[in-house]
């Protein structure tokens, strides 16, 4: 399973007040405010934080099938600027996150190894979806492939993940 989330750093400072009263409580558990409250630029860990909490929030609602807000939650484990895992429930999930000086990227998964899966898709790629879940047909084994969307103010992301199966073949009786 996969998700992805990104924001658009200068949408995020237009439209959230994230040192406004009371925000940090409804979002972000104590120990993810320590690690906030402590960062050299606070405003860039709190989203690097939500876009894992979103990432993680996806693949949740995908092997669920709840949907809702609950930020509360989904715990993150920071282990670096990029590298983490963030609890739901019980489930545990992988983060990898890339931030710039304009968008912070997150992509979550449910195995470690299926970060080296993951294919980007661009945005005219065929999506499909059931009960708001988007899927992509592959073209040539006609199987429906998990696919994340995120977008945020100026960037748009898609990703879907390409299993390694082996190919088996058996020879001419």
């Amino acid at each position: 399973m996969i998700g992805n989330d990104i924001v658009d750093l200068a949408l995020a400072k237009k439209q959230s007040n994230w040192q406004r009263k009371g925000f940090l409580d409804k979002i972000f558990t104590k120990n993810e405010q320590d690690l906030i409250y402590k960062d050299i630029n606070p405003e860039v860990m709190v989203w690097n934080l939500w876009s894992r909490k979103e990432a993680a929030y996806k693949i949740y609602n995908r092997q669920t099938n709840i949907r809702g807000y609950f930020p509360l939650q989904l715990e993150c484990f920071y282990e670096s600027e990029t590298l983490g895992t963030v609890c739901c429930n019980g489930n545990f999930y992988r983060t990898q996150t890339t931030v710039s000086s304009e968008f912070i990227y997150t992509i979550a998964v449910t195995e470690k190894d299926y970060f080296i899966q993951i294919k980007n898709l661009d945005s005219d790629a065929k999506i499909c979806k059931t009960n708001a879940i988007p899927f992509i047909i592959d073209e040539f084994t006609k199987i429906a492939k998990p696919v994340s969307i995120s977008h945020h103010g100026r960037f748009w992301k898609g990703i879907t993940i390409e299993f390694n199966t082996p190919v088996i073949t058996s020879s001419p009786i």
